[in-house]
């Protein structure tokens, strides 16, 4: 009999945990339901008011202008699903815009393709610096990425001094990777869009992806069912810094002039990006493709302020107001998630 009602416990509690990855992932996706009808909204109230707001030239600019926020989100997404935030990738995206473009300038007829494994190079530098101190040091990521925010900020600076790169010193193929495009669709927004793709099939359908949600969701329990959270956090965050580190030679292609304040800000942006796209900043829950819409709503928003006359300084305001929105809608939906699993466990005995 004892055994009987042990496995009928045991089969119970699958069950239970499916019933509640079910309802979890049920509710995300509604929230990134929410953002793309916000988008819509917001899109057919602009055009009505402004009707060139639909042109092909701004739907054109929004897309080009969304593209390294996008990248940038990609990133960040992974870090803030495991419970932790990169505060520097707007340092290392200056840093990366203007030691890969001055190579143009510096060493005649360098490839392209070597002037993004650069970028990757101090991508992948900073990324790890920021793992190991995260994962080994037990420093949290808040304190540390914020000390290499300014350290890496600090290094550009030096570097860049008084001076800059301008477009006479990039070769036509370089500036042309930002400008190309397919019925006014750019080529390289279909080529992000292929990789937030690529990362969302990643976090969903690899174990090491799926083990990040774990880690965010609680480390302690994650390290006590084994996985490795040092190594995946350290992993997340040398992707980020390596993403961070192409968006740099990808931001030197779109806007040609680099000097030492290339970047500054990009930070606080891309996190807005990624939190109101759906994403978690307690970790554990939200997608890479969320994140890469909550880009796009910015960015639209951005081009919006600009078509319709209104001074660009309202950009960071909304930026801000949709992030304290998305963090208490967030707070609002986990209260609420964890109320009902908690009756549907009840139910369930």
């Amino acid at each position: 009999m004892n055994t009987a009602v042990t496995d009928r416990s045991q089969s119970a509690s699958p069950a239970r945990g499916s019933d509640s990855r079910r309802l979890t992932e049920r509710i995300f996706r509604i929230r990134e339901s929410g953002i793309v009808a916000v988008l819509i909204v917001f899109v057919a109230v602009t055009t009505v008011v402004q009707h060139r707001f639909l042109s092909t030239t701004n739907i054109t600019f929004v897309l080009t202008n969304t593209t390294v926020f996008a990248l940038l989100a990609l990133g960040e997404t992974m870090v803030v699903i495991s419970r932790n935030v990169d505060l520097s990738i707007g340092s290392v995206l200056g840093l990366s815009a203007y030691v890969s473009a001055n190579l143009f300038g510096k060493v005649h007829g360098i490839p392209i393709a070597a002037v993004f494994a650069v970028g990757i190079g101090i991508g992948l530098a900073c990324g790890l610096a920021n793992g190991l101190m995260v994962s080994l040091g037990r420093v949290p990521s808040l304190v540390v990425t914020l000390a290499t925010l300014y350290i890496v900020r600090g290094i550009d600076i030096l570097i860049v001094g008084g001076n800059e790169v301008i477009a006479s010193t990039l070769p036509p193929g370089f500036i042309q990777i930002a400008r190309a495009n397919v019925v006014g669709v750019p080529y390289l927004a279909i080529v992000i869009a292929a990789c937030v793709g690529i990362g969302a099939y990643y976090l969903r359908s690899y174990r090491s992806g799926r083990e990040l949600y774990a880690i965010g969701s609680s480390p302690e329990a994650a390290r006590l069912a084994g996985i490795p959270v040092a190594r995946r956090v350290c992993t997340a965050f040398a992707i980020s810094g390596v993403i961070a580190g192409i968006a740099g030679v990808i931001w030197a292609a779109e806007y040609q002039t680099v000097d030492s304040t290339a970047g500054t800000g990009y930070e606080l942006s891309v996190i807005a990006a990624v939190v109101v796209g759906g994403v978690a900043i307690f970790g554990g829950s939200g997608s890479v493709v969320g994140a890469a819409i909550g880009a796009l709503l910015l960015g639209t928003i951005n081009s919006a302020l600009y078509v319709l006359g209104i001074s660009p300084f309202w950009d960071q305001a909304i930026a801000g107001f949709l992030l304290l929105l998305a963090i208490t809608l967030d707070r609002a939906i986990a209260v609420r998630l964890l109320a009902a699993l908690r009756v549907r466990s009840s139910r369930a005995r």
